[in-house]
């Protein structure tokens, strides 16, 4: 089979593309001819060499799916041969990813793909759905009525975080970068997008909420400022983390209890199974029913996949602002 995949970590330039043997699935295991991947920053981490996993070299990269499932292996119970599916969890922790021609996954990380929904979408929608939905109900409890702050609205979890409070009658405050991704997050839900470039962030969430402060603040950025955090959440707010390995912020102990506030940090990939098929369970419902839909910025081929690694690196730890959504690689 064609794949992209590399022998050590390091920059871009390390993913090669070519021919691996096709992997056979073991017990327990679904094996899927792919149709679309997505990239996402854990999988430039991961081939940087920043998020240290054991890796089977020669390795290929890529957390998530669509396809149509090819062959099972012994005790697979859920799909058989034919059947449309997505899933997440690949290309970690010792998993052979999904930039390749054909993947093997166990089965309780692949789910049914929707009628009506594309195999790009449901791919781009994978890993960074299950986060903010982990995120939004497995951890905060968000309910309807509520008021969400998250950063980076056009981004991927923060694309699915508006969309996905919106699906529950919450309301959502962002940020973005330029008048274009201004309309892309109204488009999407949020009901107050700032320009962080060109407006006081404080001042903005203070008065979209009439000083009282947000319900949930969903951070996908490496938190600096718990100061200004802490002062922006409502009483009883809920505060989620889930990125910044190396942040250290410096923490307002007396107004984080005072107000009553709860504080919860997650990495997806260490849920159980079960935990993110409740989440894509219900992500199935809205990607049916139109009320989920990932922004994708990029679709690019699989032969070109080192050059996709570098526009994701480029955006996620460069802060270069040319890439709005998620990068989805196909298999020609």
């Amino acid at each position: 089979m064609k794949a992209a995949f590399y022998e050590k970590t390091g920059a871009p330039d390390v993913i090669q593309y070519g021919d691996l043997p096709t992997p056979e699935p073991a017990p327990g295991e679904v094996r899927v001819r792919v149709t679309a991947a997505a990239l996402n920053p854990i999988d430039v981490y991961i081939r940087a060499g920043v998020a240290k996993m054991n890796l089977p070299f020669p390795f290929v990269p890529g957390c998530d799916l669509a396809g149509t499932v090819d062959a099972v292996g012994i005790g697979v119970t859920r799909y058989k041969p034919g059947d449309k599916v997505w899933g997440s969890n690949q290309g970690l922790l010792g998993r052979q990813g999904t930039f390749a021609e054909f993947c093997c996954a166990a089965e309780e990380f692949l789910y049914p793909l929707p009628d009506g929904v594309s195999e790009q979408d449901a791919a781009a929608a994978a890993l960074t759905g299950i986060t903010a939905h982990l995120g939004l109900f497995g951890r905060a409890d968000l309910k309807a009525g509520e008021t969400v702050f998250v950063n980076g609205g056009t981004g991927g979890v923060g694309s699915m975080v508006v969309q996905m409070a919106k699906a529950v009658d919450a309301k959502v405050i962002t940020t973005v970068g330029s008048p274009e991704k201004a309309k892309t997050a109204t488009d999407l839900g949020a009901v107050r997008v700032i320009n962080y470039k060109s407006e006081d962030v404080t001042a903005a969430i203070q008065d979209a909420t009439g000083g009282r402060g947000v319900d949930v603040w969903y951070e996908t950025t490496p938190p600096a400022d718990f100061d200004k955090t802490v002062e922006l959440m409502a009483p009883r707010g809920r505060i989620i983390v889930m990125a910044g390995r190396a942040a250290r912020p410096v923490f307002p102990n007396g107004p984080f209890y005072l107000k009553g506030l709860s504080m919860f940090g997650f990495a997806m990939f260490n849920c159980s199974a079960d935990e993110q098929r409740q989440c894509a369970d219900e992500m199935n419902w809205w990607l049916a029913d139109k009320k989920l839909r990932p922004v994708i910025g990029k679709v690019m081929p699989l032969s070109e996949a080192a050059a996709a690694h570098r526009l994701q690196e480029e955006n996620t730890t460069g802060k270069a602002g040319t890439l709005t959504g998620k990068i989805v690689v196909v298999p020609k």
